[in-house]
């Protein structure tokens, strides 16, 4: 577990509360339990949350520089990664509107790829469309047209039937003297019946009831006899006509076939024919609008690009001068760490410096560490160029470098001193302590010339009672500060040499950080950076009687 210092009103802060965590006095405690069964809980503000969200809220807060952070500095990515963030802002702003543009780039070069190598299929397919469409047009059905071609066929292939029914029912109905028939038909029957009904309904409402109902049947039996004689007058056997239906018929048939469905089915395929064509045949103008904008997003890339490029070579002077600084103290005083900036031709890249270059998610660099270890020797890889001993302090120069100028509060270093000693040992331990005066500083670490520097030193316990294995965490006095240190100088702590050798660590330890403090202190004062004259004053005379 552990407790972070954050003002209530922070961003922090505001995350905490959000995932139902709280703040007390402007601290938060966080913490992380493991089980024997290998689980785990993590939890912010006094509330359980997903380790997921643990490590964001401290991600921004607390930076681990390891042994195996190191090794990853040996890769092309990674030393690219850290000379962005030693650049800060100045490759940060251009990179965001660089990625931004990539992405959108990506698409677009996408979408206009899939048009263009698609286009012979799309090509083929609107063959088909077309073909089918045309054959429709050339029949050019209409909705229903199916049902009526079948009901006039029926019609024209039963004529003789069809009239012969017709002409029986009317002949039944209404008879023709003119031709001969003296036989009453239904429309006489009615009539006479009618009239016999209708001579007498004066004298009882409910029969005259029946003869009005005797009319309107009487009516309706002649209008329908009419009808019957209009249909027999209007069929009539057309053996052309009968050819020319029976042709459609064949027609809307063989569309039918064709497409594996009926006239519906046939009419909507053609509308949604006509849609797929308008899509195809508007691939062409859309594939100019994508290529339009894919040499704009170009050009806006290679603007990006040359911006980050150029910071990039800024921040690379910076960084190689800082870094050389610190292995002047590392007992490499000659060696010079460069931090190269190159491009990749590449026909099929975007325009950077005057040459087509390949470009990626992160711009159009490629960004590779190389060590000269004394003047006029070649740069190579810092891999290659290094030894064991050097490559440990080759890194842990570079990881100074960058914690200094990271924006996190609290750097843990995780025995990156490994394969040094000695006197480059001290310099370690003194630019740790030099960092610890703007960041939180926690340092594993096996050598004693590192330990003297710090503020406060913890040791690490363990205790066996033979059954349960215990670990603890103990802070060290001034007495027990000797003592520890002295196991480390010479394995055990009763030395009395190992004992002077751990108190003069302490005491040079103790010099060192004193003027650098006061060195500090001197600069502010010139400077007079956010100190009032009350407050200038008091550090002046702070500073006479310093020794």
């Amino acid at each position: 577990g552990g407790r972070l210092v954050t003002p209530a009103g922070s961003p922090l802060a505001e995350r905490v509360r959000d995932a139902g965590g709280e703040c007390d006095d402007d601290s938060l405690l966080i913490g992380r339990t493991l089980t024997e069964e290998g689980r785990s809980r993590a939890h912010i503000g006094g509330r359980s949350v997903p380790a997921s969200l643990l490590a964001e809220i401290t991600d921004g807060l607390i930076a681990v520089h390891g042994q195996s952070d190191q090794q990853r500095l040996l890769r092309a990515g990674e030393q690219r990664g850290a000379l962005d963030r030693f650049a800060g802002a100045a490759v940060e702003r251009p990179l965001v509107a660089y990625t931004t543009v990539y992405t959108r780039l990506r698409r677009v070069s996408s979408l206009l790829a899939e048009i263009t190598e698609r286009a012979r299929e799309r090509s083929a397919e609107a063959e088909i469309l077309r073909g089918g469409l045309a054959e429709i047009e050339r029949v050019d059905p209409y909705p229903g047209e199916d049902t009526a071609v079948d009901t006039e066929l029926r019609r024209l292939e039963h004529a003789e039937t069809l009239m012969q029914a017709a002409s029986g029912a009317h002949t039944v109905l209404v008879s023709d003297p003119a031709a001969g028939d003296d036989t009453p038909g239904a429309v006489d029957l009615l009539g006479a019946a009618h009239r016999l009904v209708a001579a007498q309904a004066s004298l009882d409402q409910d029969l005259a009831d029946l003869a009005d109902r005797l009319h309107e049947v009487g009516m309706l039996l002649a209008d329908v006899a009419a009808d019957l004689a209009s249909y027999a007058a209007g069929v009539e056997s057309d053996p052309g006509r009968l050819a020319t239906v029976q042709a459609r018929k064949a027609a809307l048939a063989g569309l039918a076939r064709a497409h594996g469905t009926d006239l519906p089915g046939v009419l909507a395929w053609a509308e949604q024919a006509g849609r797929r064509l308008l899509e195809i045949d508007s691939d062409g103008d859309r594939a100019g609008e994508l290529a339009s904008e894919r040499d704009r997003l170009v050009a806006d890339l290679s603007t990006h690009a040359t911006e980050i490029s150029t910071a990039r070579r800024a921040a690379a002077d910076r960084f190689a001068a800082a870094v050389a600084a610190e292995l002047a103290g590392l007992a490499m005083p000659r060696a010079r760490v460069e931090a190269v900036v190159s491009q990749r031709a590449d026909p099929a890249g975007i325009p950077v410096d005057g040459q087509l270059v390949a470009y990626g998610p992160t711009g159009a660099d490629e960004v590779e560490l190389r060590l000269v270890p004394h003047p006029g020797a070649p740069a190579r890889p810092v891999h290659k160029g290094a030894s064991g001993g050097e490559l440990s302090r080759i890194m842990l120069a570079i990881e100074v470098v960058l914690a200094t100028a990271d924006t996190t509060t609290t750097m843990v270093f995780d025995e990156v001193d490994t394969g040094v000693g000695g006197r480059a040992a001290v310099e370690v331990g003194r630019r740790l302590a030099r960092l610890a005066r703007t960041h939180q500083v926690i340092c594993i670490t096996h050598l004693p010339q590192v330990a003297a520097f710090a503020d406060r030193h913890l040791v690490v316990t363990k205790a066996d009672d033979g059954s349960v294995t215990r670990s603890g965490v103990v802070t060290l006095d001034d007495a027990g500060r000797v003592r520890e240190l002295s196991r480390m100088l010479a394995g055990v702590e009763e030395s009395a040499l190992a004992h002077g050798h751990a108190e003069e660590l302490l005491a040079n330890a103790a010099a060192d950080k004193k003027i650098f403090d006061k060195s500090a202190r001197q600069q502010a004062v010139d400077q007079g950076v956010g100190l009032g004259r009350v407050r200038r004053v008091a550090m002046d005379e702070e500073l006479r009687n310093t020794p």
